[in-house]
């Protein structure tokens, strides 16, 4: 609450206020409370503090002082005990106010405290040893609950014990009390603790339910109760109180304080005699398991303000408030001992401060009626709750009940079409005065409709009518009263349509729509009437002189009517609709009894009822004049012709008795020019006999007080977050209604408004003003006679509201961007006085200020701008009250905007299941700027919705990219946007719809290998990739032979591996894989060698043969047989060079002839090669000097000839290459002289075709094709001839696709 001290503030001062107030608490008995409290305010407020019920001057207890650094003003309680918990003030004040706010202290004591007897003895006390003695009593050793012992910053173990047996609408103030604010932990743990209560529990009870948590009664004694069931009836039940047993009673045991009543599985404790040590911590064990906790506030506080009396009609709501002097969280509210809960029907409701309680009754009925009460631990108020009927729906007669008001209204609508019928006839003709009538008509009805008259029937006169439809009572019959409106019986009457009297009997009287209980009909002629609603109605007597009252109307009072004497002279009516009574016929009139209209009648002139009648057309309403001011009385009739008389109080009035009567036309009128005093009173305008009349009340318009009116005049002046109040002061007067108004709109009682109304004031508090509160206040005061009203006005001041847009870009230059805006929309409360603006940089985190400017310029020039570069600006108006939320602009580019055309259409490269491949052509307008890059989007079939494939800030460089973001299947397209400097441009069209998914093809190997080698023992892992849509069934072969099945072999998405675990020289072939779908069918042939490093060649011979040739023999490997890639090296090393230089490789044969120079040594080195690696070398003896020299025959010489007919050393192998790869076939021939070597392909000789490469070297002969074509296959024959003869060796080629 803020009280501000002058009417207007100067400029940059301020009263003082809360910028955080001190929170409440509940410590631990002992501990230290501490309450923090932060003030503003210009000048700097002074801090005090205070409490309800105590004084807070001693400095050892209540410490108060300022904390420096977090600028808190602290109030430290030291060693806190319970007498001082209360609720604390904090009061900030300067020189122009003063503010206060409020914060409770709960303190919890720690165990069990007795209470404290008194020790000092009487002087008169004997000091005998013998009487303490006798004062000795045996020790009882009172046993203790077994606590779990609590660990530092855990959770006292006590709250996870009263929330197990707590309901989960107290779960929000217990974790208050005990200060838990996380909720989610704490029920993630509850659940836990509770699943563990249970499994305790199960070892000695086998059900527990329905827990009811401690609440104090109406008796004054507190009880709880729940349902339980032993497993063992010996089980020990202990009571305990914040840790002590508690011994208890039976519930018979009046003197016991605690007691326990246990009726079937049910056990209640009751607490008797309560007072304020009685509150704690309950606690019921079973042996040593806990079943129930429950916690006992008694808060120690009085009523300031007692429940009161509410008396309502049914269908509205009641209201019931209780006032407390200390904050109380929670009461108890019973309804006629019952306690209740918020609901449908209640609604409970809690002031911010804990102070005010409410409680609700929502459409109240009748069985709602009883006394309520409020409990607060030991203190309770009650009051009573009358429920009235609603008059709207009211159906009683005058003395009888409307219990069957239901059938009756049924009965009352078809009367009331049938009578409205038999009304206009009767307003056209008048009765006869003998009462004489047919039956038909024989009623009276009312000429303006004030009087209902709708079922008010009136009996016969004479009682001779023929009965046939029920309105005319007959001489003779019996009345059959089955309908229940009153037939006879036991008479005379026919009564069978049940609107006949009986002419001797008793009417029915037992329906409630019946006729009298005790109507005496007792005459022939004088039938009495239809009995009414109500109880009290009586029928003719022995000489017919009274007819039987008429039926009352639907809302009134019917009964104690009479009806007519012989003559059919005198009726009475009943009450009508309205309260106006139903009128009699033949010079008779109706008397309204409960009604505030007037009553009008029928006149007739006798006879035979053909004269003309004069009624009312519209009677006389009650008024109330001011005093002082002319009043007017209006009536009209239905005929011009007729004068009346007007009377007041029964006295005649004429034009000189301070009136003016008038009459124009049909209309007659009554006016007093000066109301005063003396003119009160009962007014009536009479005519032949019929009459209408009304009440005039003089009286004054309410007042106010004029001071407080001259103050109230006033505007309030607050600033956002605190509270306005407004009060006006009044006489005290009769029937005076008070409202509060804002805007116009009617301020209700509730919420953050606060309306207090009584005899001579009215306050109204608006609690934490919002800046949508301002406008203007009206209190109206209101009485029968007017209404009065006062204006005010509320002011909240507040920060401005942003600056308003649209936002104009005013210039926009490579280097200077203009803005300009509108000022906020509101205010604030105050003037703004200056803007100020900030800037961010797009891409940019970091927001600079860029300018402060006056209130009075709404533009800004930005002249520190680069051009292409985009940039967002906030706008602050700032008062002073503080500055106002931003209006943030849309991303504004420096320069103008010049976007790029769009690109050309993509189109589809290739499309995979996981890819789609596009290129598009650039845009042929650039818009000035460089292309930055490209944004990529994709449309899937069927939506219309278009997702970037890369974003903006990250734009394709390419012409070309590769979508991977596709599913398998679906159908896309696609469209591409050109980006500059200014932005993106306009997207190209979309290119044509394009399905992911791998096309038709045959199966197709990628980069297969056709050899490969293995070294003996190691597995053989031969691994082909393949492309194939769809996908294919592949086979391996060996050697033309499906492979072993224990070979394993292994397919993946696009690949196929054989895997053989242990390779054998056996292993080695030709492996072939087969891959078919219905595209078509791909093998390939894998060339495997398994081997291992050759040993060497055996011992090496040299020969000399011819002068200057050597020949070098040696014996072949042993893997020569093994391994037809066998291969030879040679190596010579001479005493000229002395280094070891190779002279010849790929030798498949075992001998080799180089030349040699004499004088010089030679030594010659054999090595064996294959696929895995060379061997150890096998040397040759040394080739010295001496043997160059051919050695003479001492005999005759022979003659020596190395002429000799061709052979093939080494012949051609067996070649299958795959289709684009290479192929080399080679052989050995000799011969002397050098044959002629000739190379065939399917007997056409191919030594002059270039795409065949042939060379001859020292018979090594040898043919290269560079990539073979299916063609190439087929048989390759080489034909070696000289002088002497001819040689041949073939072969075949086989190329695999």
């Amino acid at each position: 609450m803020i009280t501000q001290y002058v009417k207007e503030l100067p400029r940059g001062k301020s009263t003082p206020d809360f910028t955080r107030k001190p929170i409440a608490l509940t410590v631990q008995e002992g501990k230290v409370a501490i309450f923090k409290a932060v003030v503003s305010g210009d000048p700097a407020p002074t801090v005090t503090w205070a409490r309800n019920k105590g004084d807070t001057s001693d400095p050892e207890k209540y410490k108060p002082r300022y904390d420096e650094r977090n600028r808190e003003h602290v109030l430290e309680i030291a060693n806190v005990q319970v007498d001082q918990a209360d609720t604390y003030k904090c009061f900030a004040t300067n020189q122009f106010g003063k503010a206060m706010c409020t914060a409770a202290l709960s303190v919890f004591a720690v165990g069990f405290k007795k209470k404290s007897k008194d020790t000092s003895t009487k002087d008169d006390q004997s000091n005998d040893p013998e009487d303490f003695r006798k004062m000795l009593r045996k020790t009882t050793i009172v046993k203790k609950r077994k606590e779990k012992p609590k660990k530092e910053g855990e959770i006292d173990p006590k709250f996870w014990e009263v929330m197990l047996s707590a309901k989960k609408s107290d779960y929000e103030r217990i974790c208050h009390e005990f200060g838990v604010t996380d909720y989610r932990w704490m029920l993630k743990q509850l659940n836990l603790k509770r699943k563990e209560k249970e499994d305790e529990q199960a070892k000695v009870v086998e059900d527990v339910g329905n827990m009811k948590p401690i609440e104090v009664k109406t008796s004054g004694r507190a009880e709880f109760e729940f349902d339980m069931k032993l497993k063992d009836t010996n089980s020990k039940i202990y009571l305990f109180k914040d840790g002590h047993m508690l011994d208890y009673g039976s519930d018979t045991d009046d003197s016991s304080k605690h007691n326990i009543k246990k009726t079937g599985d049910k056990y209640m404790f009751s607490i008797n005699n309560l007072g304020l040590n009685d509150g704690g911590l309950y606690q019921v064990d079973v042996d040593d398991v806990n079943i129930i906790s429950t916690t006992l506030a008694i808060p120690d506080v009085e009523f300031d303000g007692m429940l009161k009396d509410a008396k309502v009609v049914e269908g509205k709501d009641a209201m019931f408030e209780g006032i407390f002097s200390g904050p109380v969280p929670q009461i108890t509210w019973c309804v006629n001992d019952i306690s209740v809960e918020h609901g449908d029907k209640y609604n409970i409701t809690v002031s911010e401060d804990k102070l005010t309680h409410r409680l609700v009754v929502k459409n109240c009925k009748k069985e709602d009626k009883g006394v309520y009460t409020a409990i607060a631990g030991i203190k309770s108020s009650r009051a009573t709750l009358a429920v009235d009927e609603d008059p709207s729906i009211k159906g009683k007669g005058r003395g009888g009940s409307s219990d069957g008001a239901d059938v009756f209204a049924r009965h009352l609508a078809d009367e009331q079409a049938r009578l409205q019928r038999e009304k206009e006839e009767a307003a056209r003709r008048g009765k006869g005065t003998d009462g004489r009538g047919d039956g038909a008509d024989d009623r009276g009805s009312a000429a303006d409709g004030r009087s209902d008259g709708v079922d008010g029937h009136g009996g016969a006169a004479y009682g001779r009518g023929d009965g046939t439809d029920g309105h005319g009572g007959s001489a003779y019959g019996r009345g059959d009263g089955t309908d229940g409106h009153g037939g006879a019986a036991y008479g005379r009457g026919d009564g069978t349509d049940s609107h006949g009297g009986a002419a001797y009997g008793r009417g029915d009287g037992t329906d409630s729509h019946g006729g009298a209980v005790d109507g005496r009909g007792d005459g022939t002629d004088g039938s009495g009437g239809l009995g009414g609603v109500g109880r009290e109605g009586f029928g003719g007597d022995a000489t017919g002189k009274y007819g039987q009252g008429g039926l009352g109307g639907l809302d009134g009072s019917g009964g104690n009517r009479l009806g007519g004497d012989p003559t059919g002279k005198y009726r009475q009516g009943g009450d009508g609709k309205d309260g106006s009574g139903s009128i009699g016929k033949v010079s008779g009139m109706g008397l309204g009894t409960d009604g505030l209209g007037g009553q009008s009648a029928v006149v007739g002139s006798g006879g035979d009822g053909t004269d003309d009648n004069v009624h009312f057309a519209s009677g006389l309403t009650d008024t109330n004049a001011l005093r002082g001011k002319p009043a007017e009385l209006v009536c009209k009739l239905n005929t011009d012709k007729i004068d009346g008389v007007w009377y007041k109080d029964g006295n005649k009035l004429a034009s000189k008795d301070g009136v003016v009567i008038s009459k124009d036309g049909c209309t007659h009128k009554l006016i007093i020019q000066n109301c005063k005093d003396s003119d009160v009173g009962l007014y009536h305008f009479e005519v032949n006999g019929c009459k209408t009349e009304a009440t005039v009340r003089v009286g004054d318009l309410p007042e106010f007080d004029p001071d407080a009116l001259q103050k109230f005049s006033n505007p309030v002046i607050v600033k956002a977050g605190q509270s306005a109040s407004f009060k006006m002061s009044f006489p005290p007067q009769a029937s005076l209604e008070i409202k509060w108004f804002k805007n116009g709109s009617e301020l209700l009682d509730g919420g953050s408004v606060k309306v207090v109304k009584e005899l001579n004031h009215s306050r109204l508090q608006i609690k934490d003003c919002l800046r949508s509160d301002s406008g203007q206040i009206k209190i109206q005061l209101k009485n029968p006679f007017g209404s009065i009203e006062a204006l005010s006005s509320l002011i909240v001041l507040d920060k401005p509201g942003p600056p308003q847009g649209p936002l104009e870009v005013t210039e926009s230059t490579s280097s200077v961007l203009e803005l300009k805006w509108n000022p906020p929309k509101d205010e604030g409360g105050s003037e703004v006085t200056n803007y100020i603006i900030e800037r961010q940089q797009v891409g940019q985190g970091a927001w600079k200020r860029v300018g402060d400017i006056s209130a009075n310029h709404l533009t800004f020039r930005d002249r520190n701008v680069s051009l292409g570069k985009r940039y967002i600006y906030r706008i602050y108006a700032e008062n002073l009250e503080g500055v106002s939320e931003a209006m943030e602009t849309e991303k504004i580019m420096a320069g103008s905007l010049m976007f790029p055309g769009p690109p050309g259409m993509p189109k589809v490269v290739s499309a995979f299941k996981n890819c789609i491949n596009l290129i598009w052509t650039p845009p042929e307008k650039y818009g000035g700027n460089k292309i930055l890059g490209y944004q990529l989007e994709k449309r899937k079939k069927d939506t219309n919705q278009w997702v970037t494939l890369n974003p903006v800030k990250d734009p394709i460089q390419d012409l070309k990219y590769a979508v991977k973001d596709v599913s398998e299947g679906s159908e896309y397209e696609f469209r591409v946007t050109a980006i500059n400097m200014s932005g993106p441009g306009d997207p190209s069209a979309p290119s044509v719809m394009v399905c992911a998914k791998n096309p038709n093809m045959k199966p197709h190997f990628k980069d297969p290998e056709d050899f490969m080698v293995v070294r003996s023992g190691n597995s053989i892992r031969i691994r082909m990739n393949y492309e194939a849509s769809p996908p294919p069934d592949i086979t391996w072969l060996k050697n033309g032979e499906p492979v072993s099945p224990w070979n394993k072999i292994i397919h993946a998405d696009g690949t196929c591996t054989l895997v053989i675990p242990s390779s054998k020289y056996s292993d080695s072939g030709v492996y072939t894989i087969v891959a078919k779908n219905s595209s078509g069918q791909a093998s390939f042939d894998i060339d495997v060698r398994v081997t291992d490093e050759p040993k060497p060649p055996g011992p090496v011979e040299l020969e000399q043969v011819v002068y200057g040739k050597v020949i070098i023999t040696w014996s072949p490997s042993p893997d020569h047989n093994k391994d037809d890639r066998l291969h030879y090296m040679l190596e010579e090393y001479n005493s000229n060079t002395r280094i070891w230089r190779r002279i010849a490789d790929h030798l498949l044969c075992t001998t080799y002839t180089t030349s040699i120079q004499p004088g010089q040594e030679y030594h010659f080195r054999v090595y064996a090669k294959n696929d895995m690696g060379v061997s150890d070398a096998s040397e040759s003896p040394t080739w010295g000097k001496n043997n160059n020299k051919v050695p003479l025959s001492s005999s005759v010489s022979a003659v020596v000839t190395l002429e000799r007919p061709p052979s093939v050393l080494v012949p051609l192998k067996l070649h299958t290459p795959p289709k684009g790869y290479q192929c080399y076939m080679t052989c050995a021939v000799r011969g002397c002289p050098s044959p002629y070597i000739a190379w065939y392909h399917n007997g056409i000789c191919i030594n002059s075709d270039n795409n065949y490469y042939i060379t001859n070297a020292s018979g090594i002969c040898s043919m290269y094709i560079l990539r073979v074509r299916p063609e190439d296959s087929g048989e390759y024959k080489v034909v070696a001839v000289n002088p002497f003869g001819k040689a041949e060796c073939s072969s075949t080629l086989k190329v695999k696709d």
